[in-house]
């Protein structure tokens, strides 16, 4: 059966819910009342990079102990929501699943925001971010190369690989959709826009086999680059000889928890485009009855790697493990650490009950409970390790100061800003991939009917 419901049956009508929101958006009062807030947020971001660039990251609260704190735990929050789009954009299409048709395009959208504004707190980070392209190993003069044993050169390629595969792998996708908006469009303004990023695609048979090489080819290119890139994130703290950190299950711990922060995102926004936009017949209950399995597949995955991570630390019997264990559980950030476990595991059990996986508005604060308790996992793995290093002169607590803070919320504005955008200005659902698949499922009712 079709993941599309029976009133969305027919190919214009697929167009006219899609398309035409681009075109003649249904409720701008809405949207605007939305995108305000999304604009004082990134006020807030350039003021609070334009303090840091002046005065220096001494302006966070960073110390001689936390030189890594709030900027690195949200990089690593802000990738990690993105890997989602990936999975359920690029995995499903290799398996040739239709019900991905529905969410692909928004979440797709989502991972290229979140790795933008994840990308932005290594440069932020840095003491000199004019000179960041020094990561690269661009050709100079002075044959000075980068240091390839630093967590910075290792941060640079694989973000920067992610970005650029996530831009293609969006932007190859919704190409199609562009040139229908092209032809529909009545005001010129739009025409030129939409015929622009089209590219002249007309649909014909050359278009569309050139189209589906470089789709594949690109979600093939995405696929391993969810394990690689958030597993190289967590190789920069498990290569490091730090108490709490130097784990082998760190790794598949950090993918499994980016995948989970990142479904509980998608279902929210599909949570909330549903019903602001009245998608209702295209993001079904079914769609939401998925997502919430997704999430609480990759939530019971990161669960056994919390169990994971003790059970090592207990049988390993290392002194310093067992106090940065013990600082966790019961320490000055102990509620950061059971934040974490109660905010991601307990509000997640719910999910077993199918009434709770079709109820909007349940899934959506559930999914807000594990994006919480993600970033505070992220918080706790960072502090809770740092902040009481190998020598006793060198502890000292961790206070994130008011610039930290207004960098992370004008950081939130950043990603609602350019997503808001792409809700106003872009088709946010594939309408090509859902007539495709209609299409599709009405050839084989033929072929069961003849048979």
């Amino acid at each position: 059966m079709s993941d599309i419901a029976p009133s969305a049956r027919d190919f214009r009508t697929v167009t006219d819910e899609i398309v035409d929101i681009s075109l003649d958006y249904p409720d701008r009062r809405a949207w605007w009342m939305c995108f305000i807030p999304a604009l004082l947020l990134l006020l807030s971001f350039l003021v609070s990079v334009t303090v840091l660039f002046w005065y220096g990251v001494g302006v966070w609260g960073n110390n001689i102990p936390m030189g890594w704190a709030l900027a690195i735990s949200n990089y690593i929050f802000f990738l990690g929501i993105g890997h989602a789009g990936t999975l359920i954009s690029a995995l499903l299409l290799l398996l040739v699943q239709h019900w991905r048709n529905s969410l692909n395009r928004f979440a797709e959208a989502m991972t290229l925001f979140a790795v933008i504004c994840g990308a932005l707190y290594p440069l932020v980070h840095l003491g000199r971010p004019w000179l960041f392209y020094w990561m690269a190993p661009y050709p100079n003069t002075m044959t000075v190369w980068p240091q390839f044993k630093s967590p910075l050169t290792w941060d640079f390629f694989a973000v920067l690989t992610y970005l650029i595969v996530s831009i293609l792998f969006w932007y190859i996708g919704i190409v199609p959709d562009l040139a229908s908006a092209r032809d529909r469009a009545t005001r010129r303004r739009y025409q030129v826009f939409f015929g622009l990023f089209a590219l002249g695609w007309r649909g014909s048979a050359r278009h569309w086999a050139r189209w589906r090489q470089s789709y594949r080819l690109t979600a093939a290119i995405a696929v391993p680059l969810v394990v690689s890139v958030h597993s190289e994130i967590s190789m920069l703290l498990a290569a490091g000889p730090i108490a709490g950190w130097n784990s082998t299950v760190f790794p598949p711990y950090f993918v499994a928890g980016a995948a989970f922060s990142g479904f509980a995102v998608v279902s929210m926004i599909a949570v909330v485009l549903r019903h602001a936009l009245g998608l209702r017949n295209l993001v079904t209950s079914r769609h939401l009855d998925l997502l919430a399995k997704l999430t609480l597949l990759c939530g019971m995955m990161t669960a056994y790697g919390y169990w994971a991570e003790t059970f090592d630390t207990l049988y390993g019997n290392d002194p310093q493990e067992l106090e940065t264990m013990r600082d966790r559980l019961v320490g000055v950030y102990a509620w950061s650490y059971w934040g974490a476990v109660f905010l991601n595991f307990v509000p997640l059990q719910l999910l077993w009950w199918h009434r709770v996986r079709v109820n909007p508005a349940l899934l959506f604060l559930i999914g807000l409970s594990c994006v919480i308790g993600m970033w505070m996992e992220r918080y706790m793995l960072l502090v809770t390790t740092l902040y009481r290093d190998w020598l006793v002169s060198s502890w000292q607590r961790y206070h994130p100061s008011i610039w930290d803070w207004s960098l992370f919320a004008g950081m939130l504005g950043v990603f609602f800003t350019l997503f808001l955008l792409f809700v106003r200005f872009l088709p946010v659902i594939s309408a090509f991939e859902i007539k495709e698949a209609m299409f599709e499922e009405k050839q084989e009712r033929k072929e069961t009917g003849r048979a």
